[in-house]
């Protein structure tokens, strides 16, 4: 056995979570994410032999959990597009020193999945939903799926024990006006309804800071409605700011990457669907893993590269981010990367 290394990058942040994008593909078309002008009929997906294998993945895991890792989430893409999931997790939730596990999903499979997602292990989900109006929703997604579906899909997953937790990614002039609907639905069932602030990942979602509602705007309308108490951190490293609504177990939170930098803290790593591994959402470079694991080379000289990528990490994009820099840095788009 090869002992547990704690590794940390040149700002001395340690990698605790490990995000792995299983699929490039989507069957939503959202604007601000897979715009179909540009992810219509003829664009080329990666064929299944580019993705990692499910042993792939397990191999890389087990790697990265015995470097320090306690948390894995599974993205994409739409991760529930890829076949037989169930059996990746429960390969994933039966390695020695795995905490946690999760996967982010838009919630339109995830009524037929989520019982065999629970059976093999997974533990809790986040869903992606930006609006409850039917038809905001559908020109959202430009695929004709309304938030009953997504709904009917959350339901079946408390149902079945997993913990859910609702993502809205909030862009001014789309559906800024579905704020407090949303935390007035989610707050009556219980469910934490974090906001999201429109991001500039990838190359084709059209972001400029002019779209972004920021994270106070979004609470000074909150507190017209609610009354809101912060909630400290559950954990170094903890992406989303908390608040309970006062006299409940109700939370809402906010992820804060233009207005509110966590780049100290962060403690992720991406493994892309490509197997590229990738040291920040917002990076435009990753080192291929496919080609590294399909080769002759051994565990130990996989942990090493793993190592050495980390120790030279010096990401701080949303530290840095000015109108310009978001404008003309490349970056590797959200459906690869995943969230």
């Amino acid at each position: 056995m090869i002992r547990m290394t704690v590794i940390t990058d040149k700002f001395g942040r340690p990698m605790k979570d490990l995000r792995i994008s299983v699929i490039d593909r989507c069957n939503f078309r959202c604007t601000y994410c897979m715009p179909k002008e540009i992810f219509g009929r003829d664009f080329a997906f990666m064929p299944r032999e580019q993705l990692l294998s499910f042993e792939e993945i397990e191999r890389l895991a087990k790697i990265f959990i015995d470097l320090g890792v306690k948390k894995i989430r599974l993205t994409g893409g739409e991760p529930l597009l890829r076949r037989d999931l169930p059996v990746l997790i429960e390969k994933l939730t039966a390695i020695e020193g795995l905490e946690d596990i999760g996967l982010t999903t838009n919630g339109s499979l995830l009524g037929h999945m989520a019982q065999k997602l629970k059976n093999a292990g997974l533990q809790r989900v986040n869903v992606s939903l930006d609006a409850l109006d039917a038809e905001l929703f559908k020109s959202i997604n430009d695929s004709g799926v309304g938030p009953e579906r997504v709904l009917q899909g959350i339901k079946k997953a408390q149902e079945v024990g997993l913990e859910v937790k609702v993502n809205m990614v909030v862009k001014k002039g789309m559906n800024d006006q579905e704020v407090v609907p949303m935390a007035k639905y989610f707050k009556q069932l219980g469910i934490c309804l974090r906001y999201i602030e429109f991001m500039d990942v990838g190359q084709t979602n059209g972001w400029d800071f002019t779209k972004v509602i920021t994270k106070n705007d979004i609470y000074h309308e909150l507190t017209k409605h609610f009354d809101l108490e912060a909630i400290d951190p559950d954990y170094v490293g903890e992406v989303a700011k908390r608040y309970r609504y006062k006299g409940t177990n109700s939370e809402v939170g906010f992820i804060t990457s233009v207005s509110e930098s966590f780049c100290s803290t962060c403690t992720r790593a991406r493994i892309a669907a490509d197997g590229k591994m990738y040291t920040c959402l917002f990076a435009a470079d990753g080192f291929d893993f496919r080609a590294l694991l399909r080769s002759d080379k051994s565990d130990r000289e996989v942990r090493t590269t793993i190592m050495n990528i980390w120790s030279n990490r010096t990401d701080r994009y949303s530290d840095e981010r000015t109108a310009e820099s978001a404008k003309n840095k490349k970056k590797i788009e959200m459906s690869y990367i995943g969230g």
